[in-house]
């Protein structure tokens, strides 16, 4: 009998023993771990099935080959065993939807990402936008021929192709993170959605429409929205909501036809002089926006806001030196404070020409272009309202379509103005409780704390998931801050991506736990 007895007692110390060890093999430095071994033994594979996803042309505009990337996602989700669809409504390209369940789960997490990308000019790239190139560097570096590759990667190389950084990265790690897992037998915790969506370049119009008619479908605990960048130091971050947007087209008209500058300069209205005028009354030097009533509905900081930015860290003198800059427009104000308010951004101006096409002549025309980034409380209506007023006062005569000859002879100073697309900022609370899970999870997998902000520079949607779908949002970026988005020669650092993949799979691992 008593050996029977001590037999029971070894077996309960070693079933004790492996309840231990099982719980050491999973906790989020081991989970860590063991992502990041599957990841050094299969990089390789990692960047050519990234190239695949990049070799697709990707322009919202671009019907054919947007469904073509819709088409290669799903099929990407349909191999982890996701239940994947496209959710349509008319006039948008698809959203790649998927779901994966996870038996036993109290909790379903909603990964947003965007699968479209910014229109390009080629003669600007060094390789084709759609013609995935890496090199060792900078976009001057050494290219590695992608048929040669053998592990381990540099995680200094860089990726070159349009959407690198903005914003297929996310999926690439989202789903790599996922294989990691599988391969370690670590089991996912949570239930887990996705949402990729195809036009969030061309201002996600429909957006709002495919979260009203799939409402149902989108329940879930917190959204994870991953676009944009990690902080400037490298470190990865969290930001809690977004500014909002909205763009400005302006045309000042000057004479019927193109005049000699010599015969009619000092009398013919210069259009390029009038522009530039108007828009150097809109804002100092100093980024302020002179527009009267423009910064009466920005949300003052929380407490928590104010303490979260302050504790970031110091930036500034590295960008400084990084972009050649001897001085910045915000007054002496931090970037991450500097963020926070209200912009003005002039992108673009055409009249005439320069250079070797510069002719001494006064043009017909001047035209500029323009778009406001928002903060809580502005919304677009708002501002729209707030800029023809002042257009007005400032003696211009609106019109919306090219103006007849009538129309140019009645009115001294004809301004047409065309509003794009826009969009209202958003930012969740930094003491939400449906955040913790993301924060601490991540904070657990890192063995660090993160940095979080409380607003992305950038413009991103995110008050629609507050409004539309009721349901918080956070978001996580991955790529790095010095990736070209939205310019030339975009690109992701290799450690970025590598980074991405482990975050994702410390979250998808560790977050139901971590709920309360």
């Amino acid at each position: 009998m008593l050996k029977r007895n001590r037999w029971f007692v070894i077996a309960g110390i070693l079933c004790v023993a492996a309840g231990l060890a099982a719980a050491q093999e999973r906790s989020p430095q081991s989970v860590r771990k063991a992502v990041r071994e599957y990841r050094q033994q299969n990089e390789v594979e990692i960047v050519r099935s990234y190239v695949d996803l990049l070799s697709l042309p990707n322009v919202a505009s671009d019907t054919a080959n947007i469904k073509l990337n819709a088409d290669a996602i799903s099929k990407m989700l349909e191999l982890r065993g996701f239940r994947a669809q496209q959710l349509n409504v008319p006039g948008a390209p698809p959203v790649v939807y998927g779901e994966l369940s996870t038996p036993g789960a109290k909790h379903t997490l909603l990964l947003y990402a965007h699968y479209d990308g910014q229109p390009v000019d080629k003669a600007q790239w060094s390789s084709g936008p759609w013609q995935p190139v890496l090199r060792d560097g900078p976009v001057d570096g050494k290219s590695i021929p992608l048929e040669t590759l053998k592990g381990p990667l540099n995680p200094e190389w860089r990726i070159y192709a349009r959407s690198a950084s903005d914003d297929k990265a996310p999926i690439q790690a989202l789903l790599t993170a996922i294989d990691a897992l599988k391969a370690a037998k670590i089991p996912i915790g949570v239930n887990l959605k996705v949402f990729f969506e195809g036009e969030e370049e061309a201002g996600s119009p429909h957006l709002g429409e495919v979260f009203r008619q799939n409402a149902d479908l989108l329940k879930g605990g917190i959204w994870v929205l991953s676009d944009g960048p990690v902080n400037q130091t490298r470190r990865p971050q969290l930001y809690f909501g977004a500014r909002g947007v909205t763009d400005l087209e302006l045309t000042v008209y000057g004479p019927g036809r193109v005049l000699h500058d010599g015969h009619y300069g000092n009398w013919a209205p210069n259009p390029a002089a009038v522009l530039v005028d108007l828009l150097a009354h809109m804002r100092d030097a100093n980024s302020h926006i002179l527009i009267p009533g423009f910064y009466d509905d920005v949300r003052a900081l929380t407490a928590d806001e104010k303490q979260a930015i302050a504790q970031s860290p110091e930036v500034d003198a590295q960008l400084k030196q990084e972009l050649g800059l001897a001085w910045t427009e915000s007054a002496g104000a931090m970037l991450p404070l500097a963020i926070t308010q209200p912009a003005l951004n002039i992108r673009g101006i055409e009249a005439g020409h320069v250079e070797e096409k510069a002719q001494n002549a006064i043009s017909t025309t001047a035209k500029a272009s323009i778009d406001f980034r928002l903060v809580p409380n502005q919304t677009p209506e708002r501002v729209h309202q707030l800029v023809e007023q002042f257009i007005t006062q400032q003696g211009f005569y609106i019109v919306r379509q090219t103006p007849d000859i009538e129309t140019r002879r009645q009115h001294a100073r004809v301004i047409k103005v065309i509003w794009g697309q826009g969009y209202k900022a958003a930012r969740t609370a930094m003491d939400d409780p449906a955040v913790r899970p993301v924060i601490t999870t991540m904070e657990q997998t890192l063995g660090t704390s993160v940095i979080k902000m409380p607003l992305l520079g950038g413009s991103i949607p995110m008050y629609l998931f507050t409004d539309v779908l009721k349901t918080p949002v956070v978001g996580l970026p991955i790529v790095n801050h010095d990736n070209n988005q939205h310019g030339a020669n975009e690109n992701l650092r290799l450690q970025n991506l590598w980074d991405g993949i482990e975050i994702f799979a410390g979250i998808l691992a560790g977050a139901e736990k971590n709920w309360k």
